[in-house]
């Protein structure tokens, strides 16, 4: 039985039997006595002892061992080298002195990342110390193969994760051919080399994570405090949103665009999945936030996992009905009628404001012929909720002679018959009343068809010599006609127009250019 010491060394603790203790004692105590005299002692002697401390662990665990005995002190001693052999050593290279080359390497080099001298990552460094080129190379190579393919950048990602960082002593010594011995550590106090700069993008991330470390923390709670204002603020908007849109039931929200886009039968599963899609993340945000803004604890794991699980379901249910709402768009389906005009010298083109009302509306809304004998409801412009722009008027000459409505009338759906059914579902007013044609400013949908894409394009044929007074609320139906190219009067309520052989033109162009000839 033998008596067992517990000691630290290297900032490991280490269990030595009596007389491997005093015999590491007595060798440790030399080598402090020999580089006392060395302007880096303390951190010569720190790395040695990292080092033995590095091969105890090593033995431990090689040998399935729990106490370290005289013979691994031995081994450990015969390995890093004696003091009197290295002072005998140290004599004969004084002799040979006169150069002041470097000391050959006498170890073994082993690949690692060098990011003490690194401009990125420190793989270039390191090739270069295994390699025995200069970095400076490897690096224009690599700077070069970048512009070939980028096959140098995947080739630097790749070897930044393979080759393991020189983080040790030991590991740093190795690198660069060095044996971890006495002769070793000293050397690596004397090259110059790992003095060098470690490169702009090295120092300043190095910079980065102090100042983080730092200053940085007070910055991140004032962010995080930010955070949890807006995030907050956020969630209630959310919250506001969604009980405005179920509060607008009463109304049909399903009727109003962009919510008339989902199936009534399925709108309040959808609508709320996507809520909790929302949600849950900024909530979260909003959590972790607090948590780093006034340093309290973090939340229950369990909280955290029923909230991930409630929310892959809102997402699970959403991209579900988004892929069920996205197949309602598949196909397309069209169908035109052509309307025989009257055709007069002058037209008047309007846009009609005079509210469409189905038969359920006039019921809903208590429209009879006695309480609005003589009156007409008006739509009150297009509103947020109103479908895209669904109306436009092309015009063009006429052929013939006769003067010709088309109106074509499209949709899309899951099928070309749903296609063609909702495209039936449109309603569109259209009126000529003498010389004046009633363009009305928007679709209907009938029968409580949802949106599909719904759309009506006019094709007005117009004979030759015809003017045209074009309402100003008809700028933004009119394709391929800017009314303002031919408006010149803030009062003015028309823009006047005449249709030629080779087209509509202004009507003040068509006659500076009848002048003209």
């Amino acid at each position: 039985m033998k008596k067992t010491l517990n000691i630290n060394i290297g900032n490991s603790i280490i269990h030595l039997e009596e007389d491997a203790y005093e015999m590491l004692t007595v060798y440790l105590n030399e080598v402090k006595q020999h580089f006392s005299k060395n302007a880096d002692d303390f951190e010569i002697v720190t790395d040695i002892e990292n080092r033995i401390a590095e091969m105890f662990g090593e033995m431990l665990s090689g040998q399935q061992k729990q106490v370290i005995d005289i013979q691994d002190v031995q081994s450990v001693i015969a390995q890093m080298g004696s003091v009197k052999d290295f002072e005998n050593s140290e004599a004969e290279e004084e002799m040979a002195a006169h150069d002041q080359s470097l000391p050959p390497h006498d170890g073994i080099k082993k690949l690692y990342r060098d990011t003490d001298q690194a401009m990125v990552a420190g793989v270039c460094v390191g090739l270069g110390h295994y390699l025995n080129i200069e970095a400076r190379w490897l690096r224009l190579a690599a700077l070069i193969s970048i512009f070939v393919g980028g096959s140098g950048l995947l080739i630097y990602l790749i070897m930044w994760i393979v080759i393991p960082r020189a983080e040790s002593k030991s590991e740093k010594m190795a690198m660069r051919g060095e044996a971890a011995n006495l002769r070793g550590f000293m050397n690596s106090h004397q090259n110059p080399l790992l003095k060098q700069s470690r490169g702009f993008l090295a120092e300043f991330f190095e910079f980065l994570g102090n100042f983080i470390n730092g200053t940085g923390k007070a910055v991140l709670k004032v962010i995080a405090t930010l955070v949890v204002i807006f995030g907050s603020f956020f969630l209630l908007m959310l919250i506001i949103g969604l009980a405005g849109v179920f509060g607008m039931w009463d109304a049909d929200v399903y009727n109003n665009f962009p919510f008339n886009i989902i199936d009534e039968s399925y709108f309040s599963t959808m609508l709320f999945a996507a809520f909790i899609v929302l949600l849950v993340p900024v909530l979260a945000l909003v959590l972790f936030s607090i948590r780093v803004a006034f340093n309290v604890k973090p939340i229950h794991k369990t909280l955290s996992y029923g909230l991930l699980i409630i929310w892959l379901g809102g997402v699970a249910v959403t991209v579900f009905y988004i892929a069920k709402v996205s197949s309602e768009f598949k196909e397309s389906a069209e169908f035109s009628q052509v309307t025989k005009l009257v055709p007069h010298q002058t037209l008047v083109l309007a846009i009609d404001k005079t509210r469409f009302f189905t038969k359920e509306d006039s019921l809903k809304y208590k429209i009879d012929p006695v309480n609005y004998r003589g009156r007409t409801i008006l739509s009150d412009g297009r509103g947020p909720f109103d479908h895209p722009r669904d109306m436009n008027l092309r015009l063009e000459k006429s052929e013939n002679g006769k003067m010709i409505l088309t109106e074509n009338y499209s949709s899309q759906g899951k099928t070309f018959e749903t296609a063609l059914k909702n495209a039936q579902n449109i309603h569109y007013d259209f009126q000529q009343i003498d010389s004046v044609l009633n363009f009305s400013s928007a679709l209907q949908l009938v029968n409580k068809a949802n949106y599909r894409g719904q759309e009506v394009s006019l094709t007005l044929s117009v004979p030759v010599g015809t003017h045209l007074k074009i309402n100003r609320d008809f700028n933004r139906y009119l394709n391929g006609y800017n009314f303002w190219d031919c408006y010149s009067d803030d009062n003015q309520d028309y823009s006047e127009w005449v249709m030629t052989d080779t087209g509509l033109k202004c009507l003040n162009e068509h006659k500076d250019a009848d002048s003209e000839h």
